[in-house]
């Protein structure tokens, strides 16, 4: 019995939860013929439905898969626990929605890495599919594995599961690289790896480097490949709504955000482009919001224009505008009115830290007052309530700078006060998790304990406010786990195996994840979580990551470490005023610029 009869013929789907995780046939997917298809990719995102079909990347992906000759691109998904439970007790192997085909019997398995707490998750699709887990141990007669996201600009802890990493953004290289394989299909897998290693992006774990991976990047986003059209799932995910990517890279250079230095250089698309793309997106989906996306938004360089002109033209049909992330620093009354045009979405910042000495040393670069009077615009714009994102345990973090997040909110609910009566703040705290390729990958994490007294503190700070505030923190023990994959070595990859085998899927899920089973598994291997976390690195230690190039050269990263331990902002990346980062090829600063 094939895999689309077990799962609707013996009620399979009927049993468990949310089975519209697994019917396929969405509005907008693509089964080409079979006459017509050379290659097949699975493209696997290992999380649930809901959560991988709310990420843009994937719907990139796939159109720009499938818009190739020959080529069939299929979706994959972590299935739910229980799920998994039936799948294993009736023989079902993992699948792909479009046409419920084994994941084995793919030719290429293409797995997003966004998130270090879906590694497991990994090792359970590769389980579930019937592959051996370690790339030595699969032959021809399985797909090739390999691994694309943010994560792998380190990708030693899970280089032992792969064939290869692609390093960068995928538009202008991928199709190439796929094209080659469809012409190569057949051939022994060494030869086919020997041959992915020269594609620029292409890292094979197997074989030595011949120089550093370069990360890709598209250089011309306004005509780079974008899907006009975006499967419609059957059942609500989390980002529900149709998304347009304005801009990519940042010129802010928050110290401790990866996104802002592996994404470099800044590039937009026009307000035309995203109008087009936009309305197109619109008609073959009947969504109701367009979500306008980059790492800052109201930093593009017209955005007022083109929310305004956006929402006027979706006015009349009732479809909303929303920007995901805003700096408080560059709102206006203007964009708030703009924004609230069809119905009010939710207004979220991002201060970071409670005082204007920790936002130097972070590089934020915001001031008091710009905060307030961002807050200001939000409620005379009459948004009930504005969401506000903060990190604690951050380099160089005094007490004064958490009571700092405290007088911060009770200020912003003065000025709220002010204008509206019942004006109300929803807090989101979050512990700092030091990445690779930032100016803080030298620095500790703060211990558990350290974190708990922070969270104390702002809880008693709160109490008098409990009818304005509200908040919630992250798990700091999932905070440890992120922070030691960041940055960990090729020997995690037998943790990992240990923590899979004592149950760890999903382990991004709160409920799913159990620190006592990571506790076991590093004992098990005689590593020390501590060495991992709770050191400070000096400037000649090599990195698990050296291999991997972002573009942004070692020499300027430490050098904005130093600026931090001064607490020193530095100003905005731009061609006017260049930074000397090295992503452009030119001007990259010098281990004689900055004191060792």
């Amino acid at each position: 019995m094939d895999i689309e009869r077990q799962l609707f013929y013996d009620t399979t789907l009927l049993s468990v939860e949310r089975p519209g995780r697994y019917l396929g046939r969405e509005w907008n997917i693509i089964v080409k013929p079979e006459q017509d298809i050379r290659y097949t990719v699975a493209l696997a995102f290992p999380d649930v439905y809901e959560v991988g079909m709310s990420h843009l990347g994937l719907r990139i992906l796939y159109g720009l898969l499938n818009a190739l000759p020959g080529v069939q691109a299929e979706r994959v998904f972590v299935p739910w626990p229980d799920m998994g439970k039936k799948m294993k007790e009736m023989g079902i192997p993992l699948f792909s929605l479009e046409r419920k085909k084994p994941v084995v019997s793919f030719d290429l398995l293409g797995i997003s890495l966004q998130h270090e707490l879906s590694y497991t998750s990994v090792l359970y699709l590769l389980d579930l599919a019937g592959m051996p887990l370690r790339q030595s141990e699969r032959d021809g007669r399985f797909p090739l594995v390999l691994g694309g996201g943010p994560c792998t600009v380190n990708p030693e802890p899970l280089a032992p599961f792969f064939d290869a990493f692609f390093i960068g953004e995928a538009e202008e290289v991928l199709g190439d690289i796929i094209m080659a394989l469809v012409e190569m299909k057949g051939q022994r897998k060494d030869v086919l790896l020997e041959e992915l290693s020269r594609f620029p992006g292409v890292y094979v774990p197997s074989l030595p480097p011949r120089q550093p991976v370069r990360r890709q990047i598209v250089k011309d986003l306004e005509h780079a490949f974008f899907p006009s059209k975006m499967v419609v799932p059957y059942v609500a995910i989390v980002h529900d709504r149709v998304t347009v990517e304005i801009a990519r890279g940042c010129t802010r250079g928050c110290r401790f955000c990866q996104a802002g230095m592996i994404y470099r250089p800044k590039r937009e698309r026009t307000p035309e482009r995203v109008i087009e793309l936009a309305l197109e997106l619109l008609r073959s989906s009947g969504y109701g919001e367009v979500s306008l996306l980059s790492l800052s938004s109201n930093d593009y360089s017209r955005i007022e224009e083109l929310v305004d002109r956006l929402s006027r033209l979706l006015e009349p049909y009732r479809v909303s505008v929303s920007l995901p992330s805003l700096r408080m620093d560059a709102f206006s009354v203007r964009l708030a009115q703009s924004l609230r045009r069809v119905r009010k979405s939710t207004l979220t910042f991002a201060p970071e830290a409670g005082t204007e000495r920790l936002r130097n040393i972070i590089n934020k670069g915001l001031q008091d007052e710009e905060i307030l009077r961002a807050a200001e615009s939000a409620f005379s714009a009459s948004w009930q309530e504005i969401k506000l994102y903060f990190m604690i345990g951050l380099p160089f973090e005094e007490e004064d700078d958490i009571r700092g997040i405290g007088r911060l909110v009770g200020e912003i609910l003065k000025v709220g006060k002010s204008v509206k009566k019942n004006a109300g703040v929803h807090l989101s705290i979050a512990a700092f998790v030091p990445k690779p390729h930032t100016p803080f990958q030298w620095v500790p994490q703060d211990r558990k304990e350290v974190l708990e007294e922070k969270i104390r503190l702002l809880r008693d700070f709160f109490r008098p406010l409990q009818s304005r505030v509200r908040y919630h923190w992250s798990s700091f023990e999932m905070s440890q786990i992120e922070a030691l994959l960041a940055r960990g070595d090729r020997r995690l990859a037998n943790v990992l195996l240990r923590v899979y085998r004592k149950g760890g899927i999903l382990e991004g899920w709160q409920e799913h994840f159990l620190m006592r089973r990571w506790e076991e598994a590093l004992e098990e291997e005689s590593l020390d979580l501590s060495w991992y976390l709770y050191r400070s690195r000096s400037f000649d230690e090599v990195f698990p990551w050296e291999h991997i190039s972002c573009g942004v050269s070692k020499a300027f990263l430490w050098e904005e470490y130093q600026r931090a331990r001064q607490g020193l902002p530095s100003p905005l990346c731009s061609l006017k005023n260049c930074t000397r980062c090295g992503v452009c090829g030119s001007g990259e600063v010098s281990l004689s610029d900055t004191a060792l």
